[in-house]
């Protein structure tokens, strides 16, 4: 489970709703507002993820010149979502809700659009759908298919515990489990620890189920996402349980894409090395500047 470095977002950041076309997303945004500034992100989250998983990497992006926008997707933490329905959590269907979080932040300069994992997959399904919005891509520790069988056998073993048991229930049973699809370290203090439960405890059991169903099942859509007409980005750690990192090396190859390594850094580097990730990131879209 990925493990953010605060829940309280940094000076400079607002926790805020984003309203759309398609529902209210909570949201943290960050970075210049005028008119002046370099681009936008926006920011997706991965599974059991949240918004703040991304809260180490506004203040290093917003001195870049760089506004963030980091969201909560359908049914994760503070963003509401059906508890017992799984059919708004169907990949397309979030994909359409990125769309429409994309069509609200768009302020003119260039949109970049992120994700993290599981939010690498949604992102990339929101870029077939339709690419027009961004200005580029970047993957974030997401791999070209399903998961590595040793976290399928994870996620499923979450998808049975909550068919059966209710989301405090299950948060006690992964604790001496580790979490599903995340690799990181355990480390966290007392606060920490019940700010994870609370995130976990607000999360849909229908969005988790859904979305660990695709993570088990994702086809491989690479070749698709290459004949899209868009600058893409594949970053990882240096070492990954979920997608090992070799895989990732391939992807990027056949994306024609960037690749970045973090050093240091295993399945979530925006939280694990924020501010090598932030300069990584910044970097890339410094090769993509607004079209004057």
């Amino acid at each position: 489970m990925s493990r953010p470095p605060a829940f309280v977002p940094p000076p400079g950041a607002v926790a805020h709703a984003l309203r759309t076309e398609r529902g209210d997303f909570a949201a943290i945004s960050a970075g210049p507002q005028d008119a002046g500034h370099t681009g936008t992100a926006l920011l997706l989250p991965g599974f059991t993820g949240s918004k703040e998983d991304f809260i180490a990497l506004h203040v290093p992006l917003a001195a870049a010149g760089y506004r963030t926008v980091a969201v909560d997707g359908r049914g994760q933490y503070e963003s509401t979502g059906p508890l017992d329905d799984e059919s708004p959590y169907a990949q397309r269907e979030l994909a359409r809700d990125v769309l429409a979080q994309a069509a609200v932040v768009d302020d003119g300069t260039p949109l970049h659009l992120v994700g993290h994992s599981l939010g690498g997959q949604i992102a990339r399904a929101a870029a077939l759908v339709d690419a027009t919005p961004f200005a580029s891509l970047t993957l974030m520790s997401s791999g070209p298919a399903q998961i590595s069988p040793s976290q399928q056998e994870r996620v499923k073993l979450l998808r049975d515990a909550l068919a059966v048991l209710d989301m405090a229930q299950v948060w006690d049973a992964i604790q001496a489990l580790d979490a599903p699809e995340e690799t990181d370290a355990p480390g966290a203090d007392a606060d920490d620890a019940a700010a994870l439960r609370h995130r976990w405890l607000l999360h849909s059991p229908a969005q988790l189920i859904a979305t660990g169903r695709q993570l088990c099942t994702e086809p491989d859509l690479v070749d698709e996402l290459a004949a899209v007409r868009l600058p893409k980005h594949v970053l990882s750690g240096e070492r990954d349980d979920t997608w090992p990192v070799q895989l990732l090396d391939s992807m990027a190859v056949r994306l024609s894409a960037r690749r970045t390594v973090i050093a240091g850094a295993e399945h979530s580097p925006n939280t694990d090395r924020p501010q090598e990730t932030a300069a990584a990131l910044a970097e890339f879209w410094d090769l993509h500047p607004p079209v004057v």
